[in-house]
């Protein structure tokens, strides 16, 4: 099967200031993926200082689908980068930054390349099509993070706590 690859792009309204997004964000946790509302695990490794990496063992469609990902943090810049070293969408790499929308809310922008088999090549009419497919389903993941994160915060009051996150 041929590799295909495409762009897509998408912002996400969070409930939290910017720093309190960036933070709980980027606090992962073992438990992730049911947060994301999957079934399965990650566990992190630190390896490097904001750097680090997450494997995700989740069971997809009857089947267990193993993603391994190196996540490097930029802090200042509230922005990380995930780029997938293992799984079915290896190579793919993917830039997150909250972004501050007054004082008690951000946004998530998020842009994408992503990697993955196709039974065969594609038209750029199919590329079309399919980035349009996966920017709907990870806006879907999103905004359902956001409404943990709305829980998780108080809707955007005060520092988080340490649970983990994405």
């Amino acid at each position: 099967m041929p590799l295909i690859a495409f762009d897509y792009r998408f912002t996400t309204r969070l409930p939290a200031s910017a720093d309190a997004a960036y933070r709980w964000a980027v606090d992962y946790a073992p438990d992730d993926p049911a947060r994301m509302g999957q079934q399965g695990r990650r566990r992190i490794e630190v390896v490097a200082p904001r750097t680090i990496l997450l494997t995700d063992t989740i069971v997809r469609d009857g089947r267990t689908v193993t993603k391994q990902r190196l996540v490097r943090l930029r802090p200042r810049d509230r922005a990380w980068t995930n780029t997938h070293v293992g799984g079915p969408t290896r190579h793919s790499q993917f830039f997150y930054r909250i972004v501050p929308r007054g004082r008690r809310g951000s946004s998530l922008e998020f842009i994408g390349l992503q990697v993955e088999r196709a039974p065969r090549p594609l038209t750029p009419a199919q590329l079309a099509r399919r980035a349009r497919e996966v920017a709907r389903e990870d806006a879907a993941l999103w905004r359902r993070l956001a409404r943990a994160m709305a829980s998780d915060l108080g809707a955007g009051t005060g520092p988080p706590p340490r649970r983990g996150a994405r």
